[in-house]
């Protein structure tokens, strides 16, 4: 039987084309339907198995108020949008889609994120009618893909459902976003979801889109052709032309220049580079993208694209923070006790009690990074055989400021930045200056100074 799609979207010429892709891809599509009204009665006479959903409809009810009903019957979704709006894409995520597509549709995008969908679909519906409690997928701590890789260590369900995601994710050509706070493992995860594809005898390219200095952005990531611009003596090539035939880690994507953006949309739409000087040349780029931002807020303060946004978030994995994975904790701080103990020849059976109840009780705010950082230093310290004490940061309490509301992550981090800033009398780079003190590179604390509006105080 073949799959029927309903198509909810009031703009004849999208609706059109999102039909024309359909049928040709061999799928049953429904009436289309310009309103929710509409929609409603299509559904009760015609049972489609999925919808197609844009935001904004005719009339006074919206996309977001036809995603509740369709929850309600168990009909799944994606979403049909290009809404910049914060408020309008924080509510359409709380209705939890399978994806979204932006316009104009294109062919490929389309039918990717339709294959993943109905299969993310299939599982839930799995899992609902055969739940067995207590079992996951994937039950041992130490999951670890062919290749060598470090172990993803873990029995939590929140990490189960982020390696069920590398299964899935891993045995197509889908560009990936990873999100999570820093610290919580978004490299592991991409090195993980290339050595299990198909592109994995090919070198990951791995870019930290911060590092990169402002004015060689452009070079780094596309190349350039001898002559291009001063200094330009020989011919480079980019990183994505490295990655022809393989695949690309963009780590910290929401610090690339708004105006590099566009050429890397390029890449995700037409699969093309244009290095500097030169001409149009085509890739074959398997895109996996990190940030620890939210890029919502990025797109509403007009410093992320948002038809980027919606090329890159064809299939999202969160990575949860450690503070969420309680049950993980001593798994990791005992895998890490392990590993610093071969290395530093000392024989380490264990945690004390005290210890352990420390580990458990920590909030862990720079995640499974700061776990590893500290069990590395008490291993060093170390004279016996259990470690029985344990160095912790302390007054890891919220911030407030002077009317009492809590503080955003981003005032915090400019608070701390500002902070540090002062106290090397505004030293930027070199020993005792604030790069260092904050073990960042110098261009990335440039970066982070630029995107929260830090500028020296000419009276200081």
């Amino acid at each position: 039987m073949k799959t029927k799609l309903l198509i909810v979207e009031d703009e004849f010429i999208a609706a059109n084309n999102l039909q024309r892709i359909l049928e040709k891809a061999g799928y049953d599509v429904c009436s289309i339907a310009r309103s929710v009204p509409i929609a409603l009665e299509i559904i009760a006479a015609e049972g489609p198995h999925m919808v197609l959903l844009d935001i904004m409809l005719q009339g006074n009810l919206t996309g977001i108020d036809l995603a509740g009903t369709l929850r309600e019957k168990g009909i799944p979704f994606v979403y049909l949008s290009a809404n910049s709006n914060r408020q309008i894409l924080d509510a359409a995520k709380a209705t939890r889609p399978y994806g979204f597509l932006v316009k104009p549709f294109r062919e490929k995008d389309v039918l990717v994120m339709l294959d993943v969908a109905w299969y993310l679909h299939q599982q839930k519906q799995q899992a609902e009618d055969n739940p067995q409690p207590g079992t996951v997928t994937i039950t041992s701590p130490n999951w670890l893909p062919a290749g060598g890789l470090k172990p993803i260590i873990g029995e939590s369900q929140l990490l189960t459902s982020v390696l069920d995601s590398i299964n899935i994710v891993s045995q197509t050509s889908t560009s990936v976003l990873i999100l999570g706070e820093s610290g919580t493992g978004k490299e592991l995860v991409a090195k993980a979801i290339h050595r299990m594809s198909d592109r994995k005898d090919k070198p990951l390219i791995v870019v930290n889109c911060a590092a990169l200095p402002l004015n060689l952005v452009e070079s780094e990531l596309f190349g350039h052709e001898k002559g291009a611009f001063t200094n330009a003596i020989q011919k480079k090539t980019g990183k994505f032309e490295m990655a022809d035939g393989a695949t690309i880690f963009l780590d910290e994507i929401g610090e690339l220049p708004l105006e590099l953006q566009v050429k890397f949309l390029r890449v995700l739409q037409e699969q093309e580079i244009e290095p500097v000087g030169g001409q149009l040349k085509k890739v074959d780029v398997r895109v996996i993208a990190a940030t620890n931002r939210h890029l919502e807020e990025e797109i509403a303060k007009g410093r992320f694209r948002i038809d980027l946004y919606y090329r890159l978030n064809v299939f999202p994995i969160e990575l949860p923070p450690l503070r969420e994975r309680q049950d993980d904790v001593l798994l990791l701080a005992n895998h890490f006790l392990r590993l610093y103990s071969i290395r530093e020849g000392k024989n380490i059976s264990g945690f004390s009690a005290q210890v352990n109840k420390l580990l458990t009780g920590y909030s862990w705010p720079g995640n499974v990074r700061e776990l590893e950082n500290i069990i590395e230093r008490s291993v060093l310290l170390a004279t016996g055989p259990i470690i029985d004490s344990l160095l912790l940061p302390q007054n890891k309490t919220l911030q407030q400021d002077n009317s009492g509301k809590i503080k955003t992550m981003e005032e915090n981090e400019r608070d701390h930045v500002i902070a540090v800033l002062k106290k090397c009398d505004w030293k930027l780079h070199g020993p005792g200056g604030a790069a260092e003190m904050l073990n960042i590179n110098e261009f990335t604390l440039r970066s982070r100074m630029k995107k929260l509006g830090i500028r020296k105080d000419p009276s200081a």
